[in-house]
């Protein structure tokens, strides 16, 4: 005999309210479209300002000299001297956002208990940026920096100079490092309690990020330092939004905070 099919109420359930902790299907595949698409408009009208970003530029390269922090220069020259490495790094830069799709599609299949919080933090991590971008514009080194190869205009697999010839400059900070740290995120988030050591060699995503894009001269090592913030910012923002339905009821108590895993720990503290 074959299982009785589920009734109607639970399908709709699970496409529109959603189930436990998991939001209904459509409606939050709606919401991320939409939220997506602002967010994109939004970031193309700021950094338009050539002049601030240049200037903001200058600023940067003399802090980090007086750091001993501009080593962009010299690891983009090793990258350009390497055609095949090159590539790949431009393929990694290019193709990161499918990563970011399937960490997302995964903790919202597999971890519901997590999906609420990652995707609190993916909101407050784009709300927060488009401050910076718009008070801070700021030209990459590969436009900023003499001798700098703009190794994504080199390599690039899409071919279209509209892509490689940006009108907008925001480097400050790096979104393909802030996002790839969100990614490490999520997905130690959904494995700290179960598998503590793999859901640390999450981690090691973004620093290989961060490696592409100050290799391909399209961010400061400042810029790295930025996305760091603006993760844990965001991490803390998203903590704060969770614990509002739990003050309007008496009574309850609130989750705690999220940890921040420890160096040298195999699994952090919560």
């Amino acid at each position: 005999m074959h299982p009785p099919a589920a009734p109607p109420r639970r399908w709709a359930n699970t496409l529109f309210r959603g189930t436990g902790e998991r939001p209904g299907v459509l409606v939050e595949l709606a919401f991320l479209v939409l939220w997506f698409l602002l967010f994109a408009r939004l970031g193309a009208a700021l950094g338009t300002d050539l002049a601030a970003a240049n200037a903001h530029a200058v600023a940067i390269q003399s802090a980090e000299r007086a750091a001993h922090l501009d080593i962009e220069l010299g690891v983009n020259g090793r990258l350009a001297a390497h055609p095949v490495l090159a590539q790949a790094a431009v393929y990694l830069y290019r193709l990161y956002y499918l990563v970011i799709a399937g960490v997302l599609l995964w903790v919202f299949v597999r971890h519901a208990e997590a999906y609420r919080r990652v995707r609190r933090t993916m909101v407050a991590m784009m709300v927060l940026v488009l401050p910076v971008y718009w008070a801070v514009p700021l030209a990459p080194p590969r436009s900023a920096l003499p001798g700098a190869v703009d190794i994504v205009a080199v390599y690039d697999i899409f071919q279209q100079e509209s892509w490689t010839r940006p009108t907008h400059y925001t480097a400050m900070p790096s979104m393909h490092v802030g996002w790839s740290l969100w990614c490490a995120y999520a997905v130690w988030s959904a494995l700290r309690g179960a598998h503590p050591r793999l859901a640390l060699l999450s981690w090691l995503f973004p620093l290989l990020m961060a490696a592409v894009v100050l290799a391909t001269a399209n961010h400061y090592v400042l810029d790295i330092a930025g996305s760091v913030a603006l993760l844990a910012v965001s991490v803390a923002a998203a903590w704060a939004w969770g614990r509002l339905p739990f003050r309007r009821r008496a009574g309850t108590t609130p989750p705690s905070a999220p940890a921040v895993p420890a160096a040298g720990t195999d699994r952090p503290r919560t």
